[in-house]
């Protein structure tokens, strides 16, 4: 597949000086979205990498945005991490997908491994400018591992690889071949044997590259296998499903808000008035009104929802390895209380965004329907129905919800 790369010019900020200056993060996030936004249009139905804007993201030193600062990093709190998350799907859902997905794999090191392990691929990470990609997907099954002496051996295909191309390393897993376990290891992309595809042409989400990643006799060292804790194995490594939960939340909260704002810019200024309502100009229909007001409510219902959940990620956070499950529980309800509202509100608001933009919004150069498109696409990553599902089981019988790779 042949690729026509975009012009970027990103803004570059140094790791020490955004330590010093904590407002020139949203500035940073900020310029990027406003380079972002204007291709995204472009870029959705062109597909592919969007190679140029990954390495703006790289430039800007954002990928080390939630990298302690003792390890070169810029030692953001989840909240500032996801509000970056959500400023960026404002502009471009598809990079705010891989962003948001690239601090998750980073977050996955620290929760699964030692820190031995974690400290030395945080420091290259921030160091180097590191993007890490996804290839762990606990649902496929595929990729076998075997021992061969002090190594083992990752073999097979893995689906859904959000971030895979055009990264440098690749959180994968794969099932021990004899006893069916899960192991989860941090591996550079440019293995031997490791071939990501350019084979993701879905509807929505376009240029996140989310196919698939072949291993053929990959070798595995000992200490690049995430074991101790291991995958869920402590109250604190259960946070992982919630940093994945909370930064599609925050997306989906983004593509919401564009949806929104793109819908307000075409009231304002290009659609006209139903005759039946009897008005001169579209912002005097009582209908679209009311319609703007359950817009609004629904968002405003959702930031709070977003902001709640992100406080207590960060206060679990800090707990480390003293977490217990009863925190851990509390703050998986708030989890999964943002993620269905996001979902709900955002899906109602890029559908119904056109009730009020009017018939020239649907023009295909706008590809505004790339917002639903994205939020459609990303929401089936697992079924909204069985979050709900685990917040009725806290509602009705107070049970908290059972740690896995989705809650």
């Amino acid at each position: 597949m042949s690729t026509v790369w975009m012009e970027a010019t990103p803004p570059v900020l140094d790791a020490d000086a955004a330590a010093a200056q904590p407002a020139s993060l949203q500035q940073v996030a900020q310029q990027l979205a406003a380079v972002f936004a204007a291709t995204a249009a472009e870029r959705d139905e062109r597909g592919g990498t969007p190679k140029a804007e990954r390495d703006a993201l790289r430039s800007s030193g954002l990928l080390a945005l939630s990298i302690p600062v003792e390890f070169g990093g810029m030692g953001a709190s989840w909240r500032e991490t996801l509000d970056v998350v959500r400023l960026l799907a404002q502009a471009d859902s598809s990079l705010a997908h891989v962003f948001g997905f690239h601090h998750l794999m980073l977050a996955t090191v620290r929760l699964f491994a030692q820190p031995q392990q974690w400290q030395p691929w945080f420091e290259q990470t921030a160091r180097r400018r590191w993007f890490w990609g996804n290839a762990l997907n606990p649902l496929d099954d595929r990729t076998l591992s075997s021992v061969h002496g002090p190594w083992r051996e990752f073999t097979g295909q893995k689906s859904f690889c959000s971030g895979a191309l055009d990264s440098e390393m690749l959180i994968a897993s794969a099932r021990e071949a004899d006893t069916g376990a899960l192991l989860v290891a941090a591996l550079p992309t440019g293995r031997s044997g490791i071939s990501v595809s350019p084979d993701w042409n879905n509807m929505g989400q376009r240029q996140t590259d989310s196919g698939s990643v072949t291993f053929e006799k990959v070798r595995v060292e000992h200490h690049e296998l995430l074991v101790d804790p291991g995958p869920l194995s402590t109250p604190f490594a259960c946070l992982r499903p919630l940093v994945s939960q909370l930064v599609l939340a925050n997306v989906y909260l983004g593509i919401a808000e564009a949806a929104f704002n793109d819908a307000r810019y075409y009231t304002l200024h290009e659609a006209r008035p139903w005759h039946a309502a009897k008005v001169a100009q579209m912002t005097d229909d009582p209908y679209v009104l009311g319609h703007y007001g359950d817009f609004w409510v629904g968002l405003e219902g959702v930031r709070v929802l977003a902001d709640r959940a992100a406080e207590r990620l960060d206060a679990a956070w800090l707990r480390g390895a003293a977490l217990t499950e009863k925190e851990r529980g509390e703050t998986a309800l708030a989890v999964a209380t943002a993620k269905v509202a996001a979902t709900h509100t955002g899906l109602d608001i890029c559908t119904r965004m056109f009730d009020v933009a009017g018939a020239r919004a649907t023009h295909g150069g706008l590809r505004l329907d790339r917002h639903w498109r994205n939020l459609r696409t990303h929401s089936l990553h697992d079924p909204v129905a069985y979050k709900l599902r685990e917040i009725g089981e806290w509602a009705l019988k107070q049970q908290y919800p059972v740690p896995s790779f989705y809650s």
